[in-house]
C-alpha cells in the first residue's frame, strides 16, 4: 500500500531534514519519524508508529482499539523531548490479519520484533488496558534486558477471570458471551460497549474530560478496523490469562495508573494484585475514573508518564 514505508530505510528526505539548524521541535521530531510496517517471523506485518527523538517509550494499546487510542498523549511525549513508538497488534489498526496467533506469547513475541527492528534500547515500555498483557509476558519471555521502566494503565494485569491465583475474579463463561455476541452483530455489540462499559459515559461526565459523541464514533471507527477473527481470537487472551507467575519477572520500576471506578477492568482484580506482586511497583489511583482514561484524564495520564520518564 502506498500509505506505508518500510520503516527500516529511512528516507534522504528525512536525513536532510534532520540537518537544518533552524528547524522547529516539532520539524526536527518529524525528521526523524521512522513509521511504516516491520514483518515478523511468521510474515505479519506489523504498522509502527515512531515519532521524534530522545529516550524511547514504546506503548501497546486496548483491544478492540488500535495504537491511534495513544495518538494524543504520545504528541505530547513526543514534544517533550522523547521518542514515542506505538504500533498496531496483529489483527488490528493497519496491520496485517492472520488466522491465528492471537495469544499473549505470540503479541509478547511481536513486541520483541518491534523493539528489535526499531533498536530502541533503555526503553520505557507503557501498555494500556490489554496491552499490558503484552507488556509482562515480554519480560517473563525475554527478559529486561534493554527496558528501564514500564508503566501499566488501566491493565488487565494481573488477570480478570477467576482462577486459583484470583478466586473473586470473573467468571470465564462471561468472556464467551463476549465471543458470541461479536459472532452475532459486532458493529452494534462494541457500539454499546464502548459507550456503557469501556468509557461508561456516564461515569465520565464527572471527569476532566467527559466522553463526547464524537470520541465514541472514532472508537468505533478503530474497533472497526479490526478483523472479526482477532476480536474474537484475542477475547480468551485478555479475559482468561493468568499472568500472576509472570510478576516474579518484572524486575524493573513499574508505575501503575487505574481508575477506581473502572467497569471492565476492576480496579481491585488488577491494579491492586499488581501493585502487590511487583517487587518495584508505584500505585496511583485516579479516583472516580473510568477505564478509558486516556481521554478521560488525558493531561493527567500524560504529565504522569512524563514524571516517570524522567525520574
Amino acid at each position: 500500500m502506498t500509505h506505508r514505508r518500510n520503516m527500516l530505510g529511512i528516507g534522504a528526505a528525512a536525513v536532510g531534514a534532520a540537518a537544518l539548524p533552524l528547524a522547529s521541535r516539532a520539524q526536527r521530531a518529524a525528521a526523524h519519524d521512522r513509521s511504516g510496517t516491520i514483518r515478523t517471523k511468521d510474515g505479519v506485518e506489523l504498522f509502527v508508529k515512531d515519532w521524534g527523538q530522545g529516550r524511547p517509550l514504546i506503548l501497546t494499546h486496548a483491544w478492540p482499539l488500535s495504537s491511534d487510542c495513544w495518538e494524543q498523549p504520545a504528541l505530547a511525549i513526543a514534544e517533550a523531548g522523547y521518542r514515542v513508538i506505538s504500533y498496531d497488534r496483529r489483527g488490528f489498526g493497519r496491520s496485517s490479519q492472520p488466522s491465528t496467533g492471537y495469544d499473549y506469547n505470540t503479541f509478547a513475541d511481536d513486541l520483541a520484533t518491534v523493539i528489535q527492528a526499531t533498536g530502541a534500547r533503555d526503553a520505557t515500555l507503557a501498555g494500556f488496558s490489554m496491552g499490558g498483557g503484552e507488556i509482562v509476558r515480554y519480560l517473563s519471555r525475554h527478559g529486561s534486558k534493554g527496558i528501564a521502566k514500564v508503566a501499566l494503565v488501566a491493565a488487565v494485569v494481573p488477570g480478570l477471570a477467576r482462577n486459583r491465583n484470583n478466586p473473586q475474579g470473573v467468571d470465564p463463561a462471561f468472556f464467551d458471551g463476549l465471543k458470541d455476541s461479536l459472532r452475532k452483530d459486532r458493529a452494534t455489540f462494541l457500539a454499546g460497549l464502548l459507550r456503557e462499559v469501556f468509557y461508561d459515559v456516564q461515569t465520565s461526565a464527572r471527569s476532566t474530560n467527559p466522553v463526547s459523541q464524537a470520541v465514541l464514533d472514532w472508537s468505533l471507527q478503530m474497533a472497526m478496523q479490526a478483523s472479526l477473527r482477532a476480536l474474537i481470537g484475542s477475547v480468551d487472551a485478555f479475559g482468561k490469562e493468568d499472568f500472576v507467575p509472570d510478576l516474579a519477572a518484572v524486575t524493573v520500576p513499574t508505575l501503575i495508573l487505574h481508575g477506581s471506578a473502572d467497569k471492565p477492568v476492576p480496579f481491585e482484580l488488577t491494579a491492586r494484585r499488581a501493585a502487590a506482586g511487583i517487587r518495584q511497583a508505584r500505585l496511583v489511583e485516579y479516583g472516580g475514573t473510568s477505564h478509558g482514561l486516556l481521554v478521560t484524564e488525558r493531561a493527567r495520564v500524560t504529565q504522569d508518564l512524563l514524571d516517570w520518564l524522567a525520574a
